[in-house]
């Protein structure tokens, strides 16, 4: 497989004038966490101006507990910054016009099975260029553990748990983040969950399973597209079932999560 570009990636970062640093809109923990641990290491090697941004105007606020969560802005300041994307398949989804922007696309795809999430991906990368401290190694770590669902999806291998092992010695603490994963639901994600779990219907004998809920039911029990996060996986978790669908009507249109028992998908 083709190595990483270490090197053009450092010369473009040292060249640029400064450097935002954006997440996906709707984030998760993968894209905050990633982006996070980025700005976590460049703020502190580099004398460019530096910025960690997301559009979305609300953030997961369980993953608080992540270094430098506060700030992040939701606006870019610096017009003429190098973009680092994080987790962005399309630059739609960046919310932001960045036509004209010279952009460093740190992601990854579900059918390269070489890396298990965008955070790998920037560990990897960056680890050839700065000194992985505590506060980048957080980061990356709840990244990791976030979208490999606690290690238990299909793109777990012996290499994740290379990254995980040198993420906990540069000073990840896995139980805090457990703890700040499992112990910190808002009330909002239960009574939305209550809601999806009424609507689960089967198909095909039980080998296909949906969930779904209504703006209307998103309204009234306060919760964000973040505290619906994972609810897929509570159908997929039947002992029938292979293939999961949860759809949410959301003010953009209808957002649907798959999951899989043979692999897994956004």
């Amino acid at each position: 497989m083709q190595s990483l570009p270490y090197q053009e990636v450092k010369e473009k970062i040292e060249q640029a004038e400064s450097i935002t640093i954006l997440s996906h809109l709707n984030p998760d923990a993968d894209t905050l966490g990633t982006s996070l641990g980025i700005y976590a290491l460049l703020s502190k090697a580099l004398h460019q101006r530096v910025e960690v941004v997301n559009a979305s105007s609300a953030l997961p606020q369980y993953l608080d507990f992540l270094p430098n969560f506060k700030k992040i802005k939701h606006h870019i300041d610096y017009k003429q910054s190098l973009i680092i994307a994080c987790d962005c398949a399309s630059i739609d989804r960046l919310g932001f016009d960045l036509v004209g922007r010279e952009i460093i696309n740190i992601g990854h795809h579900e059918s390269n099975t070489r890396y298990a999430s965008a955070s790998q991906v920037a560990f990897t990368l960056f680890k050839e260029i700065y000194k992985i401290d505590a506060d980048a190694a957080t980061c990356f770590y709840t990244a990791l553990l976030s979208h490999t669902r606690y290690f238990t999806s299909t793109n777990v291998n012996q290499e994740v748990f290379s990254v995980a092992k040198t993420l906990v010695e540069a000073g990840a603490k896995p139980d805090t983040i457990a703890y700040n994963f499992t112990q910190r639901r808002p009330l909002s994600s239960l009574r939305i969950l209550q809601r999806a779990l009424a609507s689960l219907t089967l198909y095909d004998n039980a080998k296909i399973a949906t969930l779904s809920v209504t703006r209307l039911d998103i309204e009234a029990t306060g919760a964000t597209v973040a505290d619906m996060d994972g609810i897929a996986d509570y159908a997929k978790s039947l002992v029938t079932v292979e293939i999961a669908f949860f759809a949410m009507e959301v003010e953009e249109g209808i957002r649907v999560s798959l999951r899989s028992k043979k692999s897994r998908c956004i």
